[in-house]
């Protein structure tokens, strides 16, 4: 038999590694791709948007009307059913329970209390994409390329945002973000008195993002919220001040969080490790499947 050339032998050994090849090459643009994805949303925002850049922190504090006390002052137009929700969640937390406040055991605030943002908050502004960073919270992508609402989706605390640029004085340059955000998932409440929302998770928020005119360094949040436990859509006004230096911790929820549910008790982590009540007279947890001591 003649031996291969080693042409043809160099022929042989690519013609193997040609679907390899391919794959390496779909790899290597992937990873282009992601790159470039993500130099586009550290590079400055187009001279057509707004300058959101630097750091945003809340003025009004941990209240979802951040003009009225938190609690009952909130005065929030809630039905009946909701109304006792809410006064039963204010019971609880009054003899030291978490009433109906879920970031009691660190699950996600969501939307829209997520925008109380009491930790601060980052934009990033890109054609397509404007992002919302937050210390202690998920981020939130509002789709601003003229998308449809997803079919099918799967439900998320932060919900699926579609946005829509607005020049809103005609200078060429956008003023105003808006949003309408769905798909959202629970359990979830507006503040942490325990304000509650509905349990269907139909809940839509409609909000109107932009600068103050007289301060570039105020920023306005005019948050409508649509939800099956409200008799009407409410409406807040939050407003962040710019911090052009800033420095971010890292601010998670679960490190040294003391709080834990068995059941649907809350009960609290001492700092030698055992579980202790959070409110007199409460009963232990049921350890029926503990071998008990004799």
């Amino acid at each position: 038999m003649m031996p291969r050339s080693p042409s043809r032998h160099r022929e042989g050994l690519w013609g193997a590694l040609r679907p390899w090849r391919a794959i390496g090459a779909m790899s290597l643009l992937a990873a282009l791709a992601f790159g470039l994805e993500a130099a586009r949303a550290q590079a400055p925002a187009p001279p057509q948007y707004p300058d959101w850049s630097g750091q945003w922190r809340v003025q009004g504090g941990n209240r979802w009307d951040p003009t009225k006390p938190a609690g009952r002052d909130q005065d929030a137009p809630l039905t009946p059913e909701y109304l006792g929700i809410f006064e039963a969640s204010l019971a609880d937390q009054a003899i030291g329970g978490p009433g109906n406040d879920p970031r009691y055991s660190c699950l996600p605030t969501g939307m829209p209390r997520m925008m109380t943002a009491l930790t601060p908050m980052e934009f990033v502004v890109t054609p397509s994409t404007t992002f919302m960073l937050f210390e202690n919270a998920m981020p939130r992508r509002v789709y601003t390329d003229g998308r449809a609402w997803p079919k099918y989706l799967e439900p998320a605390f932060v919900g699926y945002s579609i946005g829509k640029w607005i020049d809103d004085d005609g200078d060429g340059r956008y003023d105003m973000l808006e949003i309408e955000t769905r798909n959202l998932k629970g359990p979830r409440a507006f503040e942490a008195s325990g304000l509650p929302l509905h349990r269907d998770n139909q809940t839509v928020v409609m909000e109107r993002i932009y600068l103050n005119k007289a301060n570039k360094n105020i920023l306005f949040d005019e948050i409508t919220t649509i939800d099956n436990a409200l008799t009407r859509p409410w409406t807040v006004t939050k407003s962040y001040r710019r911090e052009y230096n800033p420095f971010w911790y890292e601010n998670n929820c679960t490190e040294n969080n003391p709080h834990i549910f068995i059941g649907r008790e809350g009960y609290f982590i001492s700092a030698d490790g055992n579980l202790m009540p959070i409110k007199k007279d409460q009963a232990p947890p049921d350890l029926k499947y503990f071998k008990r001591p004799r």
